[in-house]
């Protein structure tokens, strides 16, 4: 399989890259300045078209929006969420994510490929546990964003999922979370394996639950 994960530098993303290749697959990663990866800063539509550039008509079997912040973590309702953070963050975490996909359909087309969206338990309406609502709404409507657009790429024979990773050992989960990068990693690509038309709009969790909205 062709695979593209975005925010492959560290983290989920990082995991997921070497899993995949670990696995024998042909799996590209990207960032925002690691010369080790594809060059990617999903806020900006330039780079975002230049990606879609160099990858030319490669058909691509798997494209996983990984790319994310959350720049709100521990804000006073008082006199936090500045907006300057709410612009930054729904430009990566939404605009983003949809930029990404929408540059690279052609890829994804000639492939019948899938498309996974990293968001969140944080996501959920029914969850509302207050805080953080930068990142809660930002990932609320990346959520909405793929729901949607599994709609519309059903005709094009391309599957979408929405998936929370769990809360996960990196520097947005911190050390005392519960998993590690590798078991989040693990459960996602095998819940991506799982895709497929027939469930195609799903939310769910890195270990094949399914999420409540």
């Amino acid at each position: 399989m062709d695979i593209l994960v975005t925010g492959a530098n560290r983290g989920i993303g990082a995991a997921l890259l070497q899993g995949f290749r670990d696995a024998g697959h042909s799996a590209r990663g990207t960032g925002r300045r690691d010369p080790a990866l594809l060059t990617l800063d999903v806020t900006d539509p330039a780079s975002v078209t230049a990606l879609a550039d160099s990858l030319a008509d490669a058909p691509l079997d798997l494209l996983v929006c990984n790319a994310g912040v959350y720049l709100d973590k521990g804000h006073d309702l008082a006199t936090g969420y500045a907006p300057d953070l709410w612009a930054e963050t729904f430009a990566t975490n939404v605009t983003g994510a949809f930029l990404t996909i929408q540059a690279l359909l052609p890829n994804l087309r000639a492939a019948r490929g899938k498309i996974a969206i990293i968001s969140s338990q944080m996501a959920s309406d029914t969850l509302a546990p207050g805080g953080s609502y930068i990142y809660r709404a930002s990932k609320a409507a990346v959520l909405n964003l793929g729901r949607n657009l599994a709609t519309d790429l059903r005709k094009d024979g391309i599957a979408l999922g929405i998936y929370h990773p769990g809360w996960v050992q990196t520097d947005m989960g911190g050390a005392r979370a519960d998993l590690t990068a590798k078991t989040a990693a693990d459960g996602l690509r095998a819940r991506f394996d799982a895709l497929t038309l027939a469930t195609t709009g799903c939310f769910e969790t890195w270990d094949g639950r399914a999420h409540p909205f």
